[in-house]
């Protein structure tokens, strides 16, 4: 699945129809705090700090959109995860955060049908701005959704949504298309969609506080933050990018291996003894070293805090961030630069347990990423192999800030990767010939194994692998 704008995403001409949720249930005050991330957010939002921060999936559904069953299917989608039916409130004056919440069954789904054919850029400067206007961290609901009916009205249709950042993460947005076609395949036929069951990121948010006054814990993320600190400040992209000036950032996105080549690739990594991920940060390593001299690899990595199993299907933000830093030296082979990343990993994975924006309050420094590359492993999410089918596409609102992002992908169809940077000519130079470069790379590790072929993938899908954030 790739992950790009929405202008990015080919918008049909059609119909509209808006799908928006409305409170019938009573709003009940509820005690559980904000997760820090949320909380954060909030405040950085509230003090003007923040962009539009919404991310979103598209995907089609077959045949005729049928009315009545789509409004059930995201009825009970919305039963299914509490946190689309809870608010939270920051008063800017006291710094106070309030939380009130609708049972299950309280929510209903206003219809709004336009009624009328419109073209394809006509649809998608309206849905810019309903995700625009809708998926706000102070408004509820923070998330929307629509839906649009080609010329003639047979299928399929496509589904839109968009949620604010801080109710949803990366993880959470490649769930959606199977559980909300699940459940509108159940409406349909009666057939049981049969989703595993799934927490609570309300309830989440409470046993994060708890976890947090662990001293020993937070004492183990705070040496590894302070030393990542230590030298100047956060990781900068290799190469020159120019200023952020105040246009929107530019963005590519592109397959770098097919699935039989990713497969070669984990077989290579597993040969230097390391897992896929820890490859390409080797691989990243070395095209640091080649295109810009660099003789340490440094960059912030998100990884997951979906700790327990009854998180990882829940819709919520669990992301925490991890700095990663080797020497690379003369040796810029595979197998040395993927170990030393492997050891990285292990050793600084003990910051992404406490919340980056509480360590940048205990180390009196906001901690601001610059340069991030995130890897998410997709291939066993359900009916992943279905996407391409379903024109299914991860989406992220434009943005400002950041230097450098990479996201990558290992999907059921290969390896993507998309990248968002400033919009100018030298960072669009710099970003072109270092992506070009990591192509290369890529492809030489994958194809060492050409001659030898691997009959199993040879890496596993775990549930607390490293994931990505926007």
């Amino acid at each position: 699945m790739e992950f790009t704008e929405l202008a990015d995403y080919a918008i049909p001409s059609g119909s509209l129809i808006e799908w928006l949720p409305c409170a019938t249930g009573p709003w009940t005050p509820d005690p559980r705090p904000a997760s820090y991330i949320h909380e954060a957010h909030l405040q950085r939002s509230s003090a003007g700090s923040g962009d539009k921060s919404w991310l979103g999936t598209a995907f089609e559904i077959p045949g005729s959109l049928d009315v009545d069953a789509f409004r059930i299917a995201l009825r009970q989608w919305i039963d299914r995860h509490e946190v689309l039916r809870s608010h939270t409130a920051l008063d800017t004056s006291t710094g106070e955060i309030t939380r009130h919440t609708v049972p299950i069954g309280g929510i209903d789904i206003g219809v709004v049908n336009h009624g009328y054919d419109a073209p394809s850029q006509v649809n998608f400067e309206h849905l810019h701005r309903l995700f625009d206007d809708f998926a706000s961290p102070h408004s509820w609901p923070s998330y929307v959704f629509a839906t649009l009916t080609p010329r003639g009205g047979d299928g399929p249709s496509t589904v839109f949504f968009a949620a604010d950042h801080s109710i949803i993460d990366g993880f959470s947005i490649v769930l959606i298309a199977h559980e909300i076609t699940s459940l509108y395949r159940e409406a349909l036929t009666g057939n049981p969609a049969n989703l595993f069951p799934v927490g609570s990121y309300v309830d989440f948010g409470t046993l994060e506080r708890e976890h947090m006054s662990d001293q020993e814990t937070e004492d183990a993320a705070l040496e590894v933050w302070s030393k990542a600190l230590a030298d100047g400040g956060l990781p900068q992209f290799p190469l020159p990018i120019g200023d952020r000036g105040t246009e929107s950032q530019n963005g590519l996105s592109m397959w770098l291996l097919d699935s039989d080549h990713s497969k070669r690739f984990s077989a290579r990594a597993a040969e230097a003894g390391v897992g896929y991920f820890a490859g390409l940060l080797g691989a990243l390593a070395a095209v640091g070293h080649d295109v810009a001299g660099a003789d340490r690899f440094q960059i912030v990595t998100p990884v997951h805090t979906r700790s327990a199993q009854e998180w990882a299907g829940a819709l919520g933000w669990f992301v925490g961030l991890c700095p990663i830093d080797f020497e690379v030296g003369d040796d810029t082979s595979f197998d040395t630069l993927a170990r030393r990343a492997a050891e990285s990993l292990t050793a600084m994975k003990p910051a992404a347990a406490i919340p980056f924006d509480r360590i940048g309050e205990k180390l009196g420094t906001p901690i601001r990423p610059r340069f991030v590359v995130s890897y998410m492993d997709v291939r066993f999410v359900p009916e992943a192999a279905q996407w391409p089918e379903w024109n299914a596409r991860a989406l992220r609102s434009k943005a400002f800030t950041h230097d450098v992002y990479i996201w990558i992908n290992r999907t059921p169809t290969g390896l993507n990767l998309a990248v968002r940077y400033p919009n100018n000519d030298t960072a669009n130079a710099s970003v072109h010939t270092y992506v070009a470069a990591l192509r290369r790379a890529i492809e030489a590790a994958a194809t060492e194994t050409d001659d030898n072929p691997p009959t199993t993938d040879s890496s596993s899908y775990s549930p607390v692998a490293f994931q990505t954030v926007s």
